[in-house]
C-alpha cells in the first residue's frame, strides 16, 4: 500500500490551499522553497494547518477534489473539528 496524504496551507496572505503528495515533509519544504504549486509560490510563506493520511494516491486525489469543492468557512471547520477531536493530521 502506497500511503498519501491530502494537505491545507495557510499562506502568507490568509488564503488556504489544498493538495496531495505521497511524501509529505518534501513537498512542504518544496512549497516553502517556492518551487510548490504555482499558487503558493506567489503566496508565501506557507504553513502546514492540516493532513490527512489517505490509502493511495487515488483516495488523496479524490479527498482533495472534495476539499476544494468546499466553502472557506467548511475548511475552516474541518481544520477546527480536528484540532477538537486530536485527529491524525493536525499540526
Amino acid at each position: 500500500m502506497n500511503r498519501a496524504y491530502t494537505y491545507m496551507l495557510r499562506c502568507g496572505d490568509g488564503s488556504l490551499y489544498t493538495g496531495w503528495t505521497n511524501d509529505l515533509e518534501q513537498r512542504i519544504r518544496a512549497h516553502s522553497a517556492g518551487h510548490g504549486g504555482k499558487y503558493t509560490r506567489s503566496h508565501l510563506p506557507v504553513e502546514l494547518i492540516w493532513y490527512e493520511p489517505c490509502a493511495d494516491k487515488s483516495a488523496a486525489m479524490r479527498r482533495e477534489a472534495a476539499i476544494k469543492r468546499m466553502s472557506r468557512a467548511e475548511k475552516l471547520a474541518l481544520i477546527q473539528s480536528a484540532n477538537a477531536t486530536g485527529a491524525d493530521g493536525v499540526t
